[in-house]
């Protein structure tokens, strides 16, 4: 099942004052959805549920999940059985992840240096004031989106600047804004024949890869951290995987294994004591793999931010080990 969500995004439509602007909105309008379609579909109601997402999906995921968690304690609604949820390259706790620009821009596991050594020097210098403004987001939200300006010119600005991807350190980001050509699949979904087979109606929005006024409607919530929305659902027997492809430079490796080795909950000392083990598909190499008492960190080889695009296989291995609750 694939979602448009928050409204706006894809083919979702509603009224503006449908529209949403943080998590809480985000989670509500999910649940709510939820629980209309186990209504309309209550034969799918044995099966168990997944919430996946990707990139901002690392603030999606762990609130729609922890949503969908909590009204399950607390009997509200349709029991829905949650099992799992999984984030790929996503920004979950910027406070820990925007430390981690400067190492991902010159100490990378590929050898490339994308900024001058004084560029990255002034990176490093510039972490500590942009991590003390994120902090002082988590504790005034009119303080976030100043956050959010003033850490992405300090750490992000500098390696986009470079005319690299930041998606994937390993190629230029060309003319395109998204720095991809998504063209061939906007046709696609903009074809009267794509839509009717997706019942989607007059109504509906034109399909467009980035929808910038859902971008702004968010600019407040950018910096807030939400790795706090994880432990009761580990510790409720919900398993989470948290996966990043090597090369992507937005929503890097480093810091998601970062904040996911300072998450507190009772498998923490276990799952930071756990080493990573070499993780192969088909006998071959394929990433490192750090699990513990349902919880996984997975860093992929050869893959951007996008990690089903640029390793189709191993993302499908990947995957269906997860959802069979099998060892990676």
């Amino acid at each position: 099942m694939w979602i448009d969500q928050p409204t706006g995004v894809g083919f979702s439509y509603g009224d503006a004052s449908d529209y949403d602007h943080n998590e809480k909105e985000v989670a509500d309008d999910m649940f709510h959805f939820m629980q209309a379609w186990y209504g309309a579909h209550q034969e799918f109601l044995s099966n168990k549920f997944f919430v996946f997402g990707e990139s901002y999906g690392g603030h999606y995921v762990p609130n729609v999940a922890n949503r969908i968690f909590q009204g399950n304690q607390a009997k509200e609604g349709t029991h829905v059985n949650l099992a799992g949820f999984a984030v790929g390259n996503g920004l979950t706790d910027p406070e820990i992840q925007y430390a981690y620009y400067a190492e991902m821009a010159n100490n990378n596991t590929y050898g490339i240096k994308a900024v001058s050594d004084s560029v990255y020097e002034k990176m490093v210098k510039a972490q500590d004031g942009c991590i003390n403004k994120i902090k002082a987001c988590q504790k005034l939200t009119i303080a976030c989106t100043f956050a959010q300006a003033s850490c992405n010119n300090d750490v992000v600005a500098p390696y986009e600047k470079t005319g690299l991807n930041p998606y994937d350190i390993r190629k230029p980001c060309g003319e395109n804004p998204l720095c991809y050509d998504f063209s061939s699949v906007t046709k696609f979904l903009d074809l009267d024949s794509t839509r009717q087979a997706l019942h989607v109606t007059s109504k509906s929005a034109k399909w467009e890869s980035c929808n910038y006024k859902v971008n702004s409607d968010f600019s407040s919530d950018w910096m807030k951290n939400y790795q706090g929305q994880i432990p009761p659902m580990l510790e409720g027997g919900v398993r989470g995987l948290i996966y990043a492809g090597d090369a992507d430079y937005i929503c890097n490796w480093m810091g998601n294994k970062a904040w996911s080795l300072a998450l507190n909950w009772s498998g923490s000392s276990k799952f930071r004591g756990t080493p990573d083990q070499e993780w192969t598909v088909d006998s071959k190499a394929a990433g490192k793999v750090r699990s513990a008492d349902g919880f996984t960190f997975l860093q992929v080889y050869g893959a951007g931010h996008m990690v089903p695009m640029d390793q189709p296989l191993n993302a499908l291995t990947m995957l269906n080990t997860f959802i069979h609750g099998e060892e990676f």
